[in-house]
């Protein structure tokens, strides 16, 4: 996640220069205000990204060589058969047809965008809990195995 936190970074770092130089140029203040929310909608996540990357072991992309025995295994935890992107699709659908016919139809659009996050979301915990590195550890407290 070093690379991932590097690169937004330095957007926010690029968005933090450009409102140096765009507010003492013009003295607008909208302009810089949407300047400072996009330097922050970078740095923000890039701090956030870093710290996370120094918690936790290197990932696979993070490493310089990388053997096929550490490549092996299971790839994802996300279910093969699934109806929910679809549901989802179709809740955004129908709630950008609310500027269209009403809010009526924004709130049926977010019913279906809700039911399909919280479905979905449900539906691929089970499947990485179905993994025996991700089983709780026996002893009854919870808590993952440490792999």
């Amino acid at each position: 996640m070093r690379t991932e936190s590097r690169i937004y970074l330095g957007v926010g770092s690029f968005f933090l220069l450009i409102l140096i130089v765009y507010f003492l140029w013009s003295k607008e203040s909208t302009g810089s205000v949407l300047l400072l929310a996009s330097a922050g909608l970078g740095i923000l996540p890039g701090l956030y990204m870093g710290w996370w990357s120094r918690r936790m072991r290197p990932r696979l992309e993070d490493v310089e060589v990388v053997e096929p025995l550490d490549i092996s295994g299971v790839v994802g935890t996300f279910p093969e058969n699934t109806i929910f992107p679809f549901t989802l699709g179709i809740g955004a659908w129908l709630t950008g047809l609310a500027f269209v016919f009403g809010v009526w139809f924004a709130v049926i659009g977010m019913g279906f965008v809700l039911g399909a996050a919280v479905a979905a979301t449900v539906e691929s915990k089970r499947a990485s809990l179905a993994e025996p590195a991700n089983r709780p550890a026996p002893g009854g407290d919870g808590r993952l195995r440490d792999r």
